[in-house]
């Protein structure tokens, strides 16, 4: 009985780790004959795993795809889930290996209806590596969210600014990016004739959606980029645009998305826009640059740097 049972989730793991596989394949593989297969087969069909088989010479074994992932009897949110953080997982290089695998596990067995649902988040959704924290959203807002950027349709939905105001927009989506635990839709706003970055727990979606539209280009080549320096500037307290006396291409890699973006000026020099909620961690970040700038406001900013450029100053011997 254990030799059975061992060889069953020894034929099972086979199953699962490529597509399609014969019956003499599998014989040799777990050191049996034909109809010692073919009763394991049957063995894992009465345990609820769903394997399709076909006759003829080309005949042989899948796992197919069933109303549930046996055993585990995950629900439907549950297994998108599993799905989008395995996919994640393999952006992690000491389990790459490992998360692919599994991944290529489960999906082998999701019906359609959940592979289209994990497919068109996997697609339309982007990450920004950070750790700021955020609200938990619900997965059917998600994958809804991204549905309709898969299908182009207009959504219509109530929503809270962060001022507390509330609204309703309709839009048209494009992507969803995540920055650590906070979903954002970056859409084109119909009503105001722009694009626009929505939190998608701020928003509670009226449905059904539509109509369709006519996907429109989107407003820049890197969209995570794109979408954290908007969400991080609109936080922040100080502003400034400093005129850097270097080229935009040197300048440029020093600047992380959340802090700014550069803006090219001439063969010398480049406009620095960027911003934080704290005036030293401004000139600090100015400073470390390692190049010669100019300010030009605001004027607390340029008072700012006068009093800590007087006090490095008195630091220093004459």
């Amino acid at each position: 009985m254990l030799e059975t049972s061992a060889r069953l989730l020894r034929l099972l793991s086979l199953l699962q780790s490529r597509r399609d596989w014969t019956g003499p394949e599998l014989a040799v593989r777990l050191g049996v004959g034909e109809r010692t297969v073919r009763n394991d087969i049957e063995r894992l069909r009465s345990l609820g795993y769903p394997v399709d088989s076909t006759r003829g010479a080309a005949g042989g074994y899948r796992l197919g795809a069933g109303a549930a992932v046996p055993p585990l009897l995950l629900d439907d949110d549950e297994a998108v889930a599993i799905v989008l953080g395995l996919r994640a997982a393999t952006g992690l290089t000491a389990i790459e290996e490992i998360s692919l695998r599994a991944l290529a596990k489960i999906e082998q067995v999701l019906p359609r209806r959940l592979r289209r649902r994990a497919a068109a988040l996997t697609e339309f959704a982007m990450r920004v590596p950070a750790d700021t924290p955020g609200p938990e959203i619900d997965a059917d807002v998600l994958t809804a969210l991204a549905a309709a950027c898969r299908d182009t349709e207009r959504v219509r939905f109530d929503y809270r600014t962060h001022r507390g105001a509330d609204t309703r927009r309709d839009v048209e989506p494009y992507r969803l990016v995540v920055w650590g635990r906070r979903w954002y839709l970056l859409a084109w706003d119909t009503e105001r004739v722009d694009w626009r970055t929505f939190r998608v727990d701020r928003m509670s979606p009226r449905t059904p959606f539509g109509p369709r539209f006519t996907p429109r280009s989107l407003p820049a080549d890197d969209i995570t980029a794109y979408v954290s320096q908007r969400v991080s500037s609109a936080a922040w307290r100080y502003r400034a645009e400093v005129v850097v006396h270097a080229p935009a291409s040197e300048v440029a890699p020093r600047i992380p998305p959340t802090a700014g973006h550069v803006e090219p000026r001439d063969a010398d020099t480049c406009v620095l826009h960027t911003g934080s909620d704290s005036l030293d961690s401004l000139v600090a970040h100015i400073g470390l640059l390692g190049m010669d700038f100019d300010v030009t406001g605001p004027p607390e900013l340029i008072e700012r740097i006068k009093v800590l450029a007087g006090r490095y100053t008195r630091a220093t011997p004459d």
